[in-house]
């Protein structure tokens, strides 16, 4: 599949390489230059206060025009609250699913604002959950959907948690939260009980750091 790279949203977007890219012999990077689509126009088909959807004209690499539609909305950060064996998740209400869904507390920044990104995940965790963490690592990047979104997320570990008092948005004014051992976890993903994509790939950085830790 083709894949648009607006602006800059690129794989140095976050500071990251792609792999093997310093190694990489010069045709293979006059290769990834000159065989992507380019740019040629663009317009904004819609906006609201998180999102822009956007529709793009496009110059494939044969020299042949298309469009590509792009929904454009900020970085996110999601956080991954463990205590020992315990792990921390929120629950809410998915409109586009019709769907009430666990996955671990993540989001962006209001009004489509640039945040740091540790800055972000402590405002995130606290807000959703009540949660203070004494440390936040961050674990690694994740791509939400590159075939029609320029959002990224970064996921971080809290631990040294502390409780305090929650602060939702309206939207998340019927969320509930929970702990749940990590053998729970694993047995909502593998039931279908979990089934947020960004959840389960955090997941699989948290068990990636810890092999790394160990």
């Amino acid at each position: 599949m083709d894949v648009v790279l607006p602006r800059d949203h690129g794989a140095h977007r976050f500071g990251v390489a792609l792999r093997g890219e310093r190694r990489a012999p010069a045709e293979q990077t006059r290769f990834r230059h000159h065989g992507r689509m380019k740019q040629i126009s663009s317009r904004a088909v819609y906006t609201n206060p998180w999102m822009t959807v956007r529709e793009d004209g496009v110059r494939r690499a044969d020299g042949s025009e298309g469009i590509y539609g792009v929904v454009d909305k900020p970085d996110y950060a999601l956080v991954i609250p463990l205590d020992g064996d315990r792990l921390h998740l929120v629950e809410q209400f998915r409109y586009p699913l019709g769907l009430r869904r666990w996955e671990f507390p993540q989001g962006t920044a209001p009004d489509r604002l640039d945040m740091e990104a540790t800055e972000l995940a402590a405002r995130e965790l606290r807000e959703e959950t009540g949660l203070r963490a004494a440390e936040l690592v961050e674990l690694g990047t994740l791509d939400v959907a590159p075939g029609l979104s320029s959002q990224r997320g970064r996921v971080f570990l809290a631990t040294g948690l502390t409780q305090g008092e929650h602060d939702r948005e309206l939207e998340e004014q019927d969320m509930r939260a929970a702990w749940f051992t990590r053998a729970e976890f694993e047995k909502m993903v593998a039931s279908a009980e979990i089934t947020d994509a960004q959840s389960i790939a955090a997941y699989t950085l948290l068990l990636l750091h810890e092999r790394q830790q160990s």
